[in-house]
């Protein structure tokens, strides 16, 4: 009976580690420090094609983030400024995508799992679009939103921390 109690503590100590370890990677930012060029520091760039977002730190380097974009047609390109900063923001599907599911509820509260809008959001172009997290992480590098630019929710945190309302945005294909 003691040989099998200390197998099932030491298998509950291994399951719980494994499960530590891995809520600790799921909240890490996954950026990088890049060269970038042509910006002033301060401003967030979003490449499209590369499915990228970069912050730029200084005249020569940029934080890089992966990020979820639009589905073909969907995307925009442009200047903008960050209008607003949203914690755990409610959201309220615009009428294409209501339209695309009639199901969905007006409002989303903000923090429930089914909230598309994740951890936080930034909002441009009058709450038209925003780079914001996911309750849906396993969309982040693809062709999948409806204009707006998607980030895991650790990277959110992170780019949330750093800008404040007005900083440039410029998305590019």
């Amino acid at each position: 009976m003691t040989l099998v109690l200390k197998r099932t503590a030491l298998f509950i100590v291994i399951v719980l580690s494994v499960a530590f370890l891995a809520a600790v990677a799921a909240h890490a930012a996954t950026y990088q420090v890049v060269p970038i060029s042509g910006f002033q520091p301060g401003t967030i760039v979003v490449k499209t094609g590369e499915r990228r977002l970069y912050y730029v730190i200084d005249g020569g380097h940029a934080l890089r983030f992966p990020v979820g974009v639009g589905k073909a047609g969907m995307t925009w390109t442009g200047a903008a400024r960050v209008e607003g900063k949203y914690v755990q923001p409610a959201w309220a599907a615009p009428d294409s995508i209501r339209r695309e599911n009639p199901r969905l509820p007006k409002v989303i509260p903000g923090g429930a799992p089914n909230n598309p809008m994740g951890a936080a959001a930034l909002t441009l172009r009058g709450g038209e679009y925003a780079i914001h997290g996911t309750n849906r992480p396993q969309t982040i590098g693809g062709f999948v939103s409806h204009g707006c630019i998607r980030m895991y929710n650790s990277d959110i945190r992170e780019l949330y921390n750093m800008v404040a309302v007005g900083t440039p945005v410029i998305v590019e294909r």
